[in-house]
């Protein structure tokens, strides 16, 4: 009965009438003509309200929201009003009941005190050279109103029919409308039409590029990405690729223009080739001076074209020279790490360690360089699975020309660049190093004494203060293979004890680096893996940027895998020695210890026969080591799998340097903000990320190029912003690729602020 009784019971009317606007099924919204309006719900008349009842309108608005009829999204759109505007009805409803829907008075409290006589009055008091404060303190006003009777802050116009103030500023709703005075731009202007060039490039006949051309326009969806060319060219991403590569092959899109593309795309977070049709291509053109931006199959031809020149290794030492030369006092500590970037194609690649996920897979190995602030410098690509230790030695002649002749940076590397043939490479290219020490196989590091410690202080870059609880030490280091056989190294090692525990760091650094600055610089390192992390989550460092492959070495050297299979027969037939020699040891007991009773004679034949099994165990295992031994340890590709390829290092390295140019340049912007913007700390980065994706104008002048953005999403970062641009202003950075061109930055101030 009670399912019948569901069965027949009404469902809810949906109907709403003809004219009204759904909020949700079954809510409908109707406009009348009068100005009124009504809510409909399930076919009834709910709400409804009169032209002018601006409280009633709000009650509908809550009270439709408060029934969970609609969303406050859907209701909110319905009536025209933001959801934080319902948010703040729904509150003061809840507090205050239908009160706190009154709205309160607007615009002036009451007759302006800027009288014509006082206004006169102010004009003389500036006029005889007196200050702001002392006029308003004369005239017994505020600064504000001296500055507007001054009219240095400009008069806000009226809404139509709304009256104005006795001050003549705009009453009503003009005083919480915009603060900011607006050039007359068109919105979103057409472009400069470049078919003329377009055809030319398709013959030949334009030259290397089009020139940039910028046309006056206002809520350019994408103009704060113009904010990071001043710190781009800090970067010296351009001008090194200009001295490296020359230039590109003749066509529309020139060198510049397609490094500054490609920096853009990585600082909107699309930074592969194929993020370009994830952005409007006229939003990229307008900020890049031209009509429209590159499709991919330009993107990837241009970068084709970079590739075949083999010059991507020279131009990540260009770029870490740039660096030098640009900031020489942060190459004082280096950073070296190794990085394996992760590969989950079908195509046959050596497997490697690949840390983060915890098993071996098919990847590639870069060695990567960083400043002592975690900014990276230099990226190489190293063998396949070569030690961290063989990848140094390799890079020490880069670092070298890097860094210049003069310079003796400390390298900071961790365990994995453990070896005494190593350190003393790194001393005698005239580096010092800084390294964990690493215990030998076998071996614990004997511990310090509890009464070498002692506790000390430091203060970091970052002006933080850290105790440490440390003691000093030197050690004597034999080097045992390479070039350097033979020698001893003398190392100061610093040991810091951490509550149950001793780690020891050595360094070749002389007593100028006190051992406290040792330990922060030691765990500074931590700064690139941090580097590696924001990468990996904005700028896809570990993305496949080129599906072209090269055959692998076939003489290079391999693991044989026939070693292993030996290696394991050797184990097993340990194992069966071992048993064998129990089992008779077992049996030899047994027999000399016989039941109460009886006797038990072993004779020559008895123990032969005891013997028989170890002795066939002990051949066995001769004959699994002399097979072993045989065996070489290693043996050219050739022979295991001829069919190994290599990814592409010529387009990666490549791309590798335009995302290296993309974070340092936000890291530049970041940075700048410390001591503007109180909470830089925390939300720089989140800043400059939403700063390149505002919107704003776009206005070229007489050499000038002026950028006005849009206020950002709270006062506090407007204003921040504000002082990024007065420093961005005094750099006077010209746009690329133009002789005339100087970026001047402005913001606008966010609505309703004076």
């Amino acid at each position: 009965m009670a399912e019948m009784a569901g069965m027949l019971s009404q469902l809810p009317l949906p109907w709403i009438p003809d004219g009204a606007a759904e909020v949700a099924p079954g809510v409908g919204l109707e406009s009348f003509s009068d100005g009124g309006g009504a809510v409909w719900v399930h076919g009834l008349m709910t709400f409804c309200w009169a032209d002018g009842d601006e409280a009633g309108r709000r009650l509908a608005a809550v009270q439709l929201a408060e029934l969970k009829a609609a969303t406050q999204q859907q209701v909110a759109g319905a009536f025209g009003i933001g959801v934080v505007t319902l948010w703040r009805w729904l509150d003061g409803y809840r507090r205050d009941g239908l009160a706190g829907l009154v709205a309160g008075k607007r615009g002036p409290r009451g007759p302006s005190k800027l009288t014509p006589e006082l206004t006169q009055r102010i004009g003389e008091l500036a006029a005889a050279g007196k200050s702001q404060a002392a006029i308003a303190a004369a005239a017994g006003v505020s600064t504000f109103a001296v500055r507007t009777a001054l009219g240095r802050i400009p008069a806000r116009q009226p809404a139509p029919g709304a009256p104005a103030a006795a001050d003549g500023t705009a009453g009503g709703a003009a005083a919480g409308g915009a603060a900011w005075a607006q050039d007359e731009l068109p919105v979103l202007p057409g472009p400069v039409p470049r078919d003329g060039e377009r055809a030319l490039a398709r013959f030949g006949l334009l030259g290397e590029g089009a020139a940039p051309v910028f046309t006056a326009g206002a809520r350019y969806p994408l103009a704060g990405l113009l904010l990071a060319l001043p710190a781009l060219a800090g970067t010296g991403l351009l001008e090194t690729a200009r001295s490296t590569y020359g230039r590109l092959k003749d066509g529309f899109y020139g060198l510049e223009t397609m490094l500054v593309l490609l920096v853009f795309l990585a600082l909107l977070r699309e930074p592969r080739a194929e993020g370009a049709t994830l952005v409007p291509p006229a939003a990229l053109g307008r900020v890049l001076g031209l009509d429209r931006a590159p499709e991919v199959k330009t993107i990837r031809r241009k970068l084709a074209g970079l590739a075949a020149a083999g010059k991507a290794a020279d131009w990540q030492l260009a770029i870490a020279r740039h660096h030098a030369a640009a900031r020489p006092g942060t190459l004082g500590f280096l950073y070296i790490d190794g990085h394996t970037r992760a590969y989950f194609g079908t195509r046959d690649v050596q497997k490697m360690h690949i840390a983060r996920l915890k098993f071996p897979g098919p990847g590639t190995e870069e060695t990567w360089v960083t400043d002592d602030r975690g900014d990276p410098l230099l990226v190489v690509l190293a063998e396949p699975s070569s030690s961290l230790a063989a990848q140094i030695k390799t890079l020490l002649p880069q670092l070298r020309a890097a860094c210049g002749d003069g310079a003796r940076p400390v390298l900071c590397f961790d365990r994995g660049g453990w070896s005494p043939d190593l350190f003393a490479h790194v001393i005698a290219a005239g580096f010092d190093l800084l390294t964990y020490r690493k215990a030998e196989a076998g071996k614990d590091i004997p511990a310090i004494s509890d009464s070498e410690f002692t506790t000390v202080t430091w203060t970091g870059d970052d002006g933080r203060e850290r105790g440490y609880d440390l003691a000093e030490t030197s050690i004597s280091l034999p080097v045992t293979s390479g070039g350097h056989k033979g020698e001893v190294l003398t190392l100061r090692q610093v040991t810091r004890r951490d509550k149950d525990r001793q780690v020891h760091i050595l360094t070749s650094r002389a007593a100028a680096l006190p051992p406290p600055a040792v330990v922060w610089r030691m765990t500074s390192r931590w700064r690139e893996e941090n580097y590696f992390r924001y990468a990996r989550a904005h700028f896809a460092l570990d993305a496949l940027d080129s599906y072209a492959v090269t055959p692998d070495d076939p003489g290079r050297l391999v693991p044989n895998p026939a070693k292993k299979t030996a290696s394991a027969a050797v184990s097993a037939a340990k194992k069966d020695l071992a048993a064998a020699g129990t089992a008779r040891e077992d049996t030899l007991t047994a027999l000399r210890s016989p039941a109460p009773g009886t006797t038990t004679v072993i004779t020559n034949a008895t123990l032969a026969r005891l013997d028989a099994p170890v002795d066939a165990a002990r051949r066995k295992l001769q004959a699994a080591q002399a097979a072993a031994k045989a065996i070489p340890a290693k043996i050219p590709l050739s022979q295991h799998n001829p069919d190994m390829v290599k990814l592409d290092a010529e387009t990666k390295l490549i791309t590798h340097a335009i995302r290296m140019a993309a974070y340092n340049a936000e890291t530049i912007l970041a940075r700048a903000l410390n001591g503007t913007y109180a909470r830089a700390g925390d939300e720089a980065y989140t800043l400059i990320r939403e700063a390149l994706t505002a919107s704003g104008d776009i206005i070229p002048g007489d050499g000038t190029l002026t950028v006005r953005l849009d206020p950002l999403t709270a006062p506090r970062r407007t204003r921040a912003l504000a002082a990024l641009c007065k420093q961005l202003n005094a750099t006077a950075t010209r746009y690329p690729g133009t002789a005339q061109l100087t970026l001047h930055y402005k913001i606008k101030d966010n609505p309703g602020t004076a």
